[in-house]
């Protein structure tokens, strides 16, 4: 035996529905998570509704979403529908014959496809070249980093509201690698908003090809290829184009899935991938600082790799980035603390804690979609196996998906108890939510159609019905 075979997670065959529980009952629980997630959607609705209106506190216009009522139809309209009906026709087949190498880079055209046609509905003026562009935004202060050296040292002065010339609210509530970005692409003559909404689009479509990745080295193949159509066709794709966070969500995406090579050794440089992973690691915290809770899924992708050998070259890659900008003269954590006081002095210091302790995932059903909230159903039956199976190694795939899926879950509660994520959640926690999607592998064969189309129609309705916030 060799040491990547003696290294390696144990796999079994994939059974050809690797569901946990099955049959007619199974569809019926699936159905019953479901209409659980319609409902909650309906009382954060209705209870959002009655605050908004009763005081104001939500600083939402169409609770739980950072949203207004605009019923209206656009250019992207027709691809939107075609891309959603070719991935719910063809999706499933394809996934399960193309070459693995054809159907990644399918999944990445089929994703930027989804995201982009979305964003279109909007026009490209107001979908895509303006998004970046507005008063929030990173664009805004692109002539204050002409000195890049001078703005980081001085990035700390402009975060809380009061001195003269503070930070816009985008750029204020993230660490300034998210803003050096949108300087360094109009230093390479990519300046404006649509050079800055394209890079945001292509890149956040290759989350979902990360994720196959990552699945294919943790869980095997089969489910990887099963997972394929519901990564393509995600709701959250709504608020990936354009947003930054489409493309915090590919750098954070990818370094899972580096780890995930490093630690089943499917990669021919185990520690170079593991290097390469804490890199991507490291910035991710500097464009994001909630995106530090990375950490908790980094460390899911060990456990289930059964092995601590890639920490060293983790620890060493995700030291660069920090060092680098510690160095310049930006301090972290004086940084943050600043965010806290800032964030309380806006819409998070009257929007109240006991709606959004709950809302927030309403808002993240709607991101995530009717099929995940089924598929984590089947995920939550089958943990108590998936942890028995890691501790005597001799888990499945399915199980393994299981604890993966449960562990991003496990995140975002952590990120929701923390009163920091007060709203917004639909966009700012597709990271996490990237990572829940592949809970739709475990539904079976029959229906899966129809939860894909359940996917897009959420999408469709969200984003022809309703003017999305940022």
């Amino acid at each position: 035996m060799t040491t990547e075979e003696r290294s390696a997670p144990t796999r079994t065959a994939e059974p050809a529905e690797p569901a946990a529980p099955t049959g007619t009952a199974g569809g019926r629980r699936d159905l019953a998570a479901a209409a659980a997630g319609v409902l909650l959607v309906a009382l954060a609705m209705g209870a959002g509704w009655l605050i908004q209106q009763g005081d104001g506190s939500l600083q939402v216009q169409w609770p739980p979403l950072l949203a207004s009522w605009d019923p209206h139809l656009g250019p992207g309209t027709p691809a939107a529908v075609a891309v959603a009906v070719a991935v719910v026709a063809y999706g499933p087949r394809l996934a399960g014959r193309l070459p693995w190498r054809a159907l990644l880079l399918t999944c990445w055209a089929g994703s930027v496809a989804w995201i982009l046609s979305l964003a279109l509905i909007e026009g490209w003026y107001r979908g895509v070249e303006r998004r970046l562009t507005t008063k929030h935004e990173y664009l805004r202060v692109i002539d204050r980093f002409d000195d890049i050296g001078a703005a980081l040292r001085g990035f700390t002065d402009h975060i809380v509201i009061g001195p003269p010339g503070n930070w816009p609210a985008h750029v204020a509530g993230h660490p300034p690698g998210a803003t050096l970005t949108f300087v360094g692409l109009d230093r390479a003559g990519l300046g404006g908003g649509a050079w800055a909404g394209t890079w945001c689009i292509v890149l956040g479509g290759s989350a979902a090809v990360a994720a196959m990745v990552a699945l294919r080295a943790l869980t095997g193949e089969h489910l990887a290829r099963r997972a394929a159509p519901f990564l393509v066709l995600a709701p959250f794709a709504v608020w990936t184009g354009t947003s930054a966070d489409g493309y915090f969500t590919a750098v954070a995406a990818w370094s899972v899935a580096l780890l995930a090579l490093a630690a089943t050794r499917t990669a021919r440089h185990p520690a170079g991938a593991a290097l390469g992973s804490g890199l991507l690691f490291g910035l991710t915290c500097y464009l994001s600082y909630g995106l530090t809770l990375l950490a908790a899924l980094l460390t899911a992708v060990l456990l289930l790799g059964r092995t601590a050998r890639p920490i060293v070259p983790l620890a060493l890659g995700a030291l660069v980035v920090p060092a680098a900008f510690t160095l310049v003269g930006f301090n972290w954590w004086a940084a943050y603390h600043l965010l806290v006081e800032r964030y309380y002095q806006g819409a998070g210091g009257t929007r109240p804690y006991s709606y959004w302790v709950w809302a927030n995932f309403a808002c993240t059903t709607l991101a995530a979609g009717l099929a995940t909230v089924a598929g984590l159903r089947r995920a939550a039956v089958a943990s108590p196996a998936a942890v028995r199976g890691l501790r005597s190694g001799a888990s499945t795939g399915a199980q393994r998906l299981a604890f993966l899926t449960l562990a991003a879950l496990l995140t975002l509660v952590v990120a929701d108890l923390s009163g920091m994520s007060k709203a917004e959640t639909e966009r700012i926690w597709q990271p996490f939510v990237v990572w829940l999607m592949p809970a739709a592998a475990l539904l079976p064969d029959i229906g899966r159609r129809g939860w894909l189309t359940a996917q897009a129609v959420v999408a469709l309705l969200v984003n022809h019905l309703l003017w999305t916030g940022w």
